[in-house]
C-alpha cells in the first residue's frame, strides 16, 4: 500500500504544479515512508506523485510512478492478489516483464485489454493511469471501497489524492458548513460527502476517465456486488470456508514482514487460525487492557497456544491513551467517531516490524455479526407505520422521529445514529428544521426494500457502516504507521458467494455468524465461538472521562458541550457521542487554545 496524488491544470506552470503534487506527497509521507516518486507530462500540464510503501519487490525497480513502454505510467496504492495468475496469462501473450511488483502486471493488462482489465483485477487498489497516447488519466478503485482515491474537479483540470488533507492543501475547495450535521447523525461523514463541497470519493468498483485537452471527463462502473438469494443446497459453509481460506493465501503474498491482527474474536480468529495453517510462526498482534470487563486476552491466548503464531500482546493503558490522543485526533482524514483502536494495534505492528496485518473487518456486515440483524425487523415496522417528526424530550422516541427519513437512511439513524436532529440543532447553535433539511437532502442511496429484511441490514452495514467508517479507519489508522491493513473477508469472490447464499441459509442457526461457526468451529477453541460478541473496543468511556485534554476541547464549545460531557461523566452520555463533540471543536477549532498535534 502507498499514497497517491496529482494534478492536471492547464493554468498553471509547470513548476507550480511539480512543487504542489511534491507538498501533497510530503503531507501523505506517513502512508508511503519507503520512498518518493513524481512524474511530470509539461506538455499536458500533469503531474503525478507516489509515496511508497514497500511490500512486493523491495528493490528500487519497484518504484513508482512506474512505465509500461513509452504509452502509459501508473501511480498506484493497493495489492493485486492475483497478479501472479495474470502475469503467466499477460506472459503467454507476449507481454514482458522486468521486475516483481503487482504494479508492472496492471499496466501490462491495461495495455491487453483496456478498461476491461480493471475487472480482472482481485484485490484492493485505488489508481491513476496515464495513457500518453490517448491523452487520457483514469482513476480507478477496486469493487469493495477498500483502498481510498478522493478528486476535485474543477473549471481548470482535476486534483486527486489519498487523503483529504493533501487535497486540502491546494486550497482550491470550499469546507462544507454540513458536515458537522452529518458527523453528529452518522458518527461519520457518509459518501459521497466529505468535510468540503467540491471533493468526492471516487465511488467503488468505478473509473473515471478525464480527457485533458478536452477537460471533460465521465465514470463508469467495472464491478458491482448485489443480492441474489438463490443459493439454499446447505453446502454454503463449505463453500464459505473453502474461499475464505484461499483469499488468506493470496492476501499473505508480501517481500516484507506481515502478521494479523488477534482481538480474540470469532472473525479474527479464524483469519489468525488459517494465516498460521499456512505459515507456521506468523506474527500475531493483539492489545490487552488491565481493565478486565474490556480485556480479550484469555481469548486470545487460546487461540495463540492453538494455532502457534509468534505472538506480541501490547497492555494498553490510560496513560498511553492520554499521551497519544491529540495525535490520533491529528491523524484522522475524514472525523469518524471510531478507529482509535486501530491506531494502537497498528502502532504495535510497526513496532515489531510488520508493514502489512490481515483483519477480520467484513464478517460482520456480511455474515450477521451486528444487533442491526435482529432489530431491522421493528425498524422497518416502525417505518411503516409511523411518522415522527417532532421533539418529545424522551430520548428513546426522538430516536424513532428518525423512521420519518425514507429508505435505508432512516432505518440506518434508528439504529445507529448517534444524536437526534433536536440535539443536533441545540449543539450547533442552529434551527432543528434545518438539520432535517440537511439530512433529508443527501446523500440518496438506493431503494432496497424489495430485499428480505436481514439483507436489508446487511447491505445497510456494508455500504453505510463498513465503506464510511470501519475501511476508512482501517486504511488511515493504518498508514499514520505505514502499516498496510488486508481484509481476506472482503475478497471479492467470499464477497458474491455470501451475496447469493439465501438469508435463511446465511443468518440461521442459534448464534449469530452461525455459518461461520459451522465452517471454523473444529479448528477453533470452543470459547472463541460460544460467548457473546464483545467487539473490538477499549474502555474509552473511564479514561476520556478524566482526560483533561478532551475536557478542555469540549469546554471550547461552550455550555452545551460541557453540559454533556459532565452527563458523560455520569454515565449518561455514551462516549461515541463526546468524540462527536470533541471531532467538531477539533475541526472547527472554536477559541480552543490547548495543544492540537499536527500529524
Amino acid at each position: 500500500m502507498c499514497r497517491i496524488s496529482g494534478i492536471i491544470n492547464r493554468e498553471q506552470p509547470a513548476s507550480r504544479l511539480f512543487d504542489q503534487v511534491k507538498a501533497m506527497c510530503t503531507l501523505q509521507a506517513h502512508g508511503g515512508p519507503d520512498g518518493e516518486g513524481i512524474y511530470q507530462e509539461e506538455s499536458q500540464h500533469l503531474v503525478l506523485g507516489h509515496r511508497r510503501l514497500a511490500l512486493l519487490d523491495l528493490s528500487p525497480a519497484g518504484a513508482q510512478p512506474m512505465h509500461y513502454g513509452e504509452r502509459y505510467t501508473i501511480s498506484y496504492n493497493g495489492e493485486i492478489y492475483n497478479f501472479q495468475s495474470l502475469k503467466e496469462t499477460l506472459a503467454r501473450l507476449g507481454h514482458h516483464f522486468h521486475n516483481g511488483t503487482d504494479t508492472e502486471v496492471i499496466l501490462a493488462a491495461f495495455a491487453q485489454w483496456h478498461t476491461q482489465s480493471f475487472q480482472k483485477l482481485q484485490g484492493m487498489f485505488a489508481f491513476a493511469l496515464w495513457d500518453k497516447q490517448e491523452k487520457i488519466l483514469y482513476l480507478v478503485r477496486d469493487a469493495a471501497g477498500i483502498k481510498p482515491l478522493y478528486f476535485h474537479v474543477h473549471a481548470e483540470g482535476l486534483n486527486f489524492a489519498s487523503e483529504i488533507q493533501a487535497l486540502e492543501s491546494l486550497d482550491m475547495a470550499t469546507e462544507s458548513p454540513d458536515w458537522p450535521v452529518y458527523l453528529m447523525a452518522f458518527g461519520h461523514i457518509p459518501r459521497p460527502l466529505t468535510t468540503f463541497k467540491e471533493i468526492k470519493p471516487l465511488p467503488k468498483g468505478c473509473f473515471m476517465a478525464y480527457n485533458v485537452p478536452g477537460k471533460k471527463y465521465s465514470l463508469q462502473s467495472f464491478e458491482h456486488f448485489s443480492f441474489s438469494e438463490k443459493a439454499t443446497d446447505g453446502k454454503e459453509a463449505a463453500s464459505i470456508t473453502e474461499a475464505l481460506t484461499g483469499a488468506v493465501e493470496r492476501q499473505m503474498v508480501a517481500d516484507a514482514p506481515l502478521g494479523v491482527f488477534l482481538s480474540g474474536g470469532l472473525d479474527s480468529s479464524i483469519i489468525t487460525s488459517l494465516a498460521a495453517s499456512r505459515s507456521p510462526q506468523v506474527n500475531s498482534i493483539s492489545l490487552h487492557f488491565g481493565e478486565d470487563k474490556y480485556s480479550e486476552k484469555k481469548f486470545q491466548d487460546l487461540l495463540v497456544e492453538k494455532a502457534g503464531t509468534r505472538h506480541h500482546s501490547n497492555l494498553l493503558t490510560e496513560a498511553d491513551f492520554k499521551e497519544s490522543f491529540p495525535e490520533i485526533l491529528a491523524a484522522m482524514d475524514m472525523p469518524c467517531c471510531d478507529g482509535i483502536n486501530t491506531w494502537f494495534i497498528s502502532k504495535t505492528a510497526r513496532e515489531q516490524g510488520l508493514k502489512a496485518v490481515l483483519s477480520g473487518v467484513g464478517a460482520d456486515e456480511l455474515f450477521g455479526g451486528y444487533p442491526s440483524f435482529r432489530r431491522i425487523r421493528t425498524a422497518l415496522f416502525f417505518q411503516q407505520q409511523f411518522r415522527f417528526g417532532l421533539h418529545t424530550g424522551a430520548k428513546k422516541i426522538d430516536r424513532l422521529a428518525y423512521l420519518g427519513l425514507p429508505g435505508i437512511k432512516g432505518i440506518y439513524l434508528f439504529l445507529r445514529g448517534l444524536y437526534t436532529p433536536h440535539d443536533i440543532a441545540r449543539h450547533l447553535d442552529c434551527n432543528e428544521a434545518e438539520v432535517w433539511r440537511i439530512l433529508q437532502a443527501a446523500p440518496v442511496w438506493d431503494e432496497i426494500d424489495i430485499l428480505h429484511a436481514k439483507n436489508q441490514a446487511s447491505w445497510m452495514e456494508y455500504h453505510l457502516y463498513l465503506q464510511n467508517q470501519l475501511l476508512p479507519d482501517a486504511d488511515i489508522m493504518g498508514m499514520a504507521h505505514g502499516v498496510e491493513i488486508r481484509v481476506p473477508f472482503l475478497d471479492s469472490g467470499l464477497t458474491r458467494l455470501a451475496f447469493g447464499i439465501s438469508p435463511q441459509v446465511k443468518f440461521g442457526g442459534k448464534l449469530p455468524k452461525q455459518i461461520l461457526i459451522d465452517g471454523f468451529k473444529n479448528t477453533l477453541p470452543e470459547a472463541t465461538w460460544n460467548r457473546p460478541k464483545m467487539g473490538f473496543t477499549l474502555p474509552f468511556a473511564s479514561w476520556l472521562k478524566n482526560n483533561a485534554f478532551a475536557a478542555e476541547l469540549i469546554a471550547s464549545g461552550g455550555s452545551e458541550g460541557q453540559e454533556t460531557f459532565q452527563r458523560f461523566i455520569k454515565g449518561r452520555v455514551h462516549w461515541s457521542q463526546v468524540m462527536a463533540l470533541l471531532l467538531v471543536q477539533y475541526r472547527q477549532g472554536r477559541n480552543f487554545k490547548g495543544q492540537q498535534a499536527r500529524a
